[in-house]
């Protein structure tokens, strides 16, 4: 279960990677790219924030997880910079994917379409852990 300062430094951590990954993607001139970041959890010692990407399109979400993670001490400097003055020390990140959207969207489709999975639960892919 996680604390209220965990939730909040985790929500001061997510609208602050959003602005860092979005500006990154102007900058650079990257067109019909959205990066969003769905969640941010802390740990209880504060020391690792596991940050989860939503990358539209999702075809080039491997590619983005790639750069992302081969900038990241780029991306934790500019964190540190932002966060400075709430936080002491800024957690170590490490980057996910985020694909609930794709198993809502397949669950979705699935149930919209003539085989049903609540009847048939084989049509449906196991989901892969994280």
């Amino acid at each position: 279960m996680e604390t209220n300062r965990q939730k909040k430094i985790g929500s001061v951590l997510q609208n602050d990677l959003v602005d860092i990954l979005q500006g990154e993607v102007r900058k650079n001139g990257l067109t019909n790219l959205i990066i969003s970041v769905s969640k941010v959890i802390v740990t209880t010692d504060l020391g690792v924030a596991r940050v989860y990407l939503s990358v539209f399109p999702t075809d080039r979400a491997q590619e983005i997880l790639t750069a992302v993670k081969s900038n990241m001490s780029l991306i934790k400097h500019d964190l540190s910079q932002r966060v400075k003055l709430q936080l002491r020390k800024v957690p170590n990140l490490s980057f996910y994917i985020d694909d609930s959207l794709d198993y809502i969207e397949k669950i979705d489709n699935a149930l919209s379409q003539k085989e049903n999975p609540i009847e048939n639960r084989d049509l449906l892919e196991k989901r892969k852990k994280a």
